[in-house]
């Protein structure tokens, strides 16, 4: 069986034209064509689309990529050792980011005494302050607010370094719980989770069982909280909700 160029497009998820394009600098040329001199693709040029988007995915230049697929010493099992390498690499990069995100938002983080250099050293390219003005809307009023905003004025790099640190770990024990198919309604489950509250109330400001309930409840209503316990484990956003409300329940 073969597709158009159309059908391979939708398939794929491109355009045309770059498919067009493909063809034209030898990158994926089409195995067949029709009387009409259309392009035809079987399964061997969709599996080589395929290989194409997900280096392109990762940012390799046409070139390189064309040089990595027509190596005549790379057998097809390599290409798929390199890519799990390199998903590998992306998902810790983007798990470190999502972590200095939920610092961010959690810790809400405003008048942090650190200097550029500093908070780019402890947070990467992400910047701490991007939800400072949504974070004062929402709970500038609160005691919560004034007692974070109390204990950042005074952090210093190494303080948020430690915290990012402590959080991490955190994250880690309830994702490898939710790995291993432990219940959130277990007492590891509801252990972990009462970490997760003496983390905030430690370093943040004092964190209530009721208190802690709704945050739980935000990190699946708020979709960037979800998309940050999603990028450590695919449905750790529910997960550590539910563990929180139950160690609520339990100590209620």
């Amino acid at each position: 069986m073969s597709y158009s160029v159309g059908q391979v497009a939708g398939f794929a998820g491109v355009t045309v034209r770059t498919l067009h394009h493909y063809d034209e600098i030898g990158l994926l040329v089409p195995g067949e064509r029709s009387h009409a001199g259309h392009r035809r693709y079987g399964d061997t040029d969709l599996d080589r689309l395929q290989q194409i988007l997900f280096y392109r995915e990762l940012g390799f230049p046409l070139d390189a990529v064309s040089a990595l697929l027509d190596d005549p010493d790379t057998d097809p099992r390599d290409h798929l050792r390199r890519q799990h390498g390199l998903l590998t690499a992306r998902i810790r990069k983007l798990q470190e980011m999502a972590a200095a995100v939920e610092t961010a938002m959690e810790a809400k983080k405003m008048g942090i005494n650190l200097t550029p250099e500093e908070k780019f050293e402890v947070f990467g390219d992400h910047d701490p302050d991007q939800y400072a003005e949504e974070v004062e809307r929402r709970w500038g009023d609160t005691e919560a607010y004034r007692e974070s905003q109390r204990r950042s004025a005074s952090y210093t790099k190494d303080d948020w370094k430690r915290i990012n640190d402590e959080l991490n770990a955190v994250h880690a024990r309830v994702g490898d719980l939710l790995a291993q198919g432990v219940d959130a309604g277990s007492e590891q489950a509801m252990d972990a989770a009462e970490e997760h509250r003496r983390f905030i109330s430690a370093n943040h400001y004092e964190c209530s069982h009721e208190l802690h309930g709704c945050l739980g409840e935000m990190y699946v209503s708020d979709e960037r909280f979800t998309a940050f316990y999603e990028a450590i484990r695919p449905g750790l956003a529910v997960y550590l909700r539910d563990a929180i409300l139950a160690n609520a329940a339990r100590n209620a």
